[in-house]
Protein backbone atom coordinates (compact mmCIF):
# COMPACT_ATOMS: atom_id res chain seq x y z
CA UNK A 1 0.00 0.00 0.00
CA UNK A 2 2.82 2.40 0.89
CA UNK A 3 4.52 1.63 -2.44
CA UNK A 4 1.27 2.39 -4.29
CA UNK A 5 0.89 5.72 -2.48
CA UNK A 6 4.47 6.74 -3.18
CA UNK A 7 4.02 5.78 -6.83
CA UNK A 8 0.85 7.87 -7.07
CA UNK A 9 2.61 10.89 -5.58
CA UNK A 10 5.53 10.54 -7.98
CA UNK A 11 3.17 10.26 -10.95
CA UNK A 12 1.17 13.30 -9.80
CA UNK A 13 4.28 15.36 -9.21
CA UNK A 14 5.78 14.35 -12.56
CA UNK A 15 2.61 15.23 -14.42
CA UNK A 16 2.01 18.51 -12.64
CA UNK A 17 5.58 19.75 -12.64
CA UNK A 18 5.71 19.39 -16.41
CA UNK A 19 3.42 22.43 -16.58
CA UNK A 20 4.43 25.83 -15.23
CA UNK A 21 3.02 27.05 -11.93
CA UNK A 22 0.23 29.54 -12.34
CA UNK A 23 -0.68 32.61 -10.37
CA UNK A 24 -4.26 32.02 -9.35
CA UNK A 25 -5.19 34.17 -6.36
CA UNK A 26 -8.52 32.39 -5.78
CA UNK A 27 -6.95 28.93 -5.92
CA UNK A 28 -4.17 30.05 -3.56
CA UNK A 29 -6.76 31.47 -1.14
CA UNK A 30 -8.74 28.20 -1.29
CA UNK A 31 -5.61 26.09 -0.71
CA UNK A 32 -4.66 28.20 2.31
CA UNK A 33 -8.25 27.85 3.58
CA UNK A 34 -7.83 24.05 3.35
CA UNK A 35 -4.67 24.34 5.47
CA UNK A 36 -6.56 26.48 7.98
CA UNK A 37 -9.28 23.79 8.14
CA UNK A 38 -6.53 21.21 8.79
CA UNK A 39 -5.15 23.42 11.56
CA UNK A 40 -8.57 23.73 13.22
CA UNK A 41 -9.19 19.98 12.90
CA UNK A 42 -5.84 19.31 14.61
CA UNK A 43 -6.57 21.70 17.48
CA UNK A 44 -10.09 20.34 18.02
CA UNK A 45 -9.32 16.65 17.22
CA UNK A 46 -12.21 16.79 14.74
CA UNK A 47 -12.51 13.39 13.06
CA UNK A 48 -15.22 14.51 10.60
CA UNK A 49 -13.14 17.50 9.51
CA UNK A 50 -10.06 15.31 8.94
CA UNK A 51 -12.19 12.96 6.85
CA UNK A 52 -13.11 15.89 4.57
CA UNK A 53 -9.65 17.45 4.48
CA UNK A 54 -7.66 14.26 3.85
CA UNK A 55 -7.78 12.67 0.40
CA UNK A 56 -8.63 8.95 0.39
CA UNK A 57 -5.10 8.14 -0.86
CA UNK A 58 -3.30 10.24 1.78
CA UNK A 59 0.34 9.64 2.64
CA UNK A 60 1.07 11.50 5.90
CA UNK A 61 4.76 11.70 6.73
CA UNK A 62 5.96 12.69 10.19
CA UNK A 63 9.36 14.15 10.98
CA UNK A 64 10.15 10.89 12.80
CA UNK A 65 9.89 9.00 9.51
CA UNK A 66 6.51 7.45 10.38
CA UNK A 67 4.26 7.21 7.30
CA UNK A 68 0.50 6.90 7.73
CA UNK A 69 -2.55 6.29 5.55
CA UNK A 70 -5.68 8.40 5.87
CA UNK A 71 -7.25 6.09 8.47
CA UNK A 72 -4.01 5.87 10.45
CA UNK A 73 -3.43 9.64 10.35
CA UNK A 74 -6.97 10.40 11.53
CA UNK A 75 -6.72 7.87 14.35
CA UNK A 76 -3.32 9.24 15.37
CA UNK A 77 -4.53 12.85 15.44
CA UNK A 78 -7.85 12.17 17.17
CA UNK A 79 -6.74 9.59 19.75
CA UNK A 80 -3.34 11.01 20.67
CA UNK A 81 -2.92 12.07 24.29
CA UNK A 82 -0.82 14.97 22.98
CA UNK A 83 -2.98 18.08 22.50
CA UNK A 84 -2.27 20.65 19.81
CA UNK A 85 -2.90 23.96 21.53
CA UNK A 86 -2.02 25.89 18.38
CA UNK A 87 -0.28 25.71 15.03
CA UNK A 88 1.50 28.61 13.40
CA UNK A 89 2.26 28.58 9.67
CA UNK A 90 5.04 30.91 8.50
CA UNK A 91 6.63 31.56 5.12
CA UNK A 92 3.83 29.86 3.15
CA UNK A 93 4.85 29.31 -0.46
CA UNK A 94 1.99 28.10 -2.65
CA UNK A 95 2.54 26.83 -6.18
CA UNK A 96 -0.47 25.85 -8.26
CA UNK A 97 -0.14 23.34 -11.11
CA UNK A 98 -3.63 22.86 -12.52
CA UNK A 99 -5.57 20.92 -9.91
CA UNK A 100 -2.50 20.30 -7.76
CA UNK A 101 -0.97 22.65 -5.21
CA UNK A 102 2.36 22.33 -3.49
CA UNK A 103 2.69 24.27 -0.26
CA UNK A 104 5.84 24.63 1.77
CA UNK A 105 6.01 26.38 5.10
CA UNK A 106 7.54 26.49 8.52
CA UNK A 107 5.09 25.08 11.02
CA UNK A 108 5.35 25.52 14.75
CA UNK A 109 3.15 23.14 16.72
CA UNK A 110 2.39 24.30 20.25
CA UNK A 111 1.57 21.07 22.02
CA UNK A 112 0.74 19.88 25.49
CA UNK A 113 2.35 16.50 26.09
CA UNK A 114 0.96 13.53 27.97
CA UNK A 115 2.84 14.83 31.02
CA UNK A 116 1.01 18.19 30.79
CA UNK A 117 4.14 20.10 29.77
CA UNK A 118 4.03 22.55 26.88
CA UNK A 119 6.54 22.37 24.06
CA UNK A 120 6.99 23.82 20.60
CA UNK A 121 7.80 21.53 17.71
CA UNK A 122 9.34 23.40 14.76
CA UNK A 123 8.95 21.77 11.37
CA UNK A 124 9.49 22.43 7.69
CA UNK A 125 6.55 20.89 5.83
CA UNK A 126 5.65 20.08 2.23
CA UNK A 127 1.94 19.58 1.54
CA UNK A 128 0.52 18.24 -1.72
CA UNK A 129 -3.10 19.28 -2.09
CA UNK A 130 -5.41 18.14 -4.90
CA UNK A 131 -8.59 19.77 -6.16
CA UNK A 132 -11.33 17.30 -6.91
CA UNK A 133 -15.07 16.82 -6.41
CA UNK A 134 -14.58 17.25 -2.64
CA UNK A 135 -12.67 20.53 -3.08
CA UNK A 136 -9.01 20.93 -2.10
CA UNK A 137 -7.81 17.89 -0.14
CA UNK A 138 -4.43 16.96 1.30
CA UNK A 139 -3.04 13.91 -0.51
CA UNK A 140 0.46 14.07 0.95
CA UNK A 141 2.34 15.72 3.79
CA UNK A 142 6.00 15.36 4.67
CA UNK A 143 7.62 17.07 7.62
CA UNK A 144 11.17 17.42 8.84
CA UNK A 145 12.54 19.12 11.93
CA UNK A 146 13.82 22.64 11.40
CA UNK A 147 17.56 22.93 11.73
CA UNK A 148 18.70 25.38 14.36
Amino acid sequence: MLYRMKSLILILLSATLAMPATTDAKAEKDVLAALEAYKQAAIHKDKAAFDKIYHSDLTYGHSSGLQESKAEAIKHMVESKVAYVGLDFADNAVRIYGNTALVTNKTTIHEKGEDGKMQDVKLVVLYTILKGPQGWQMVARQASRQST
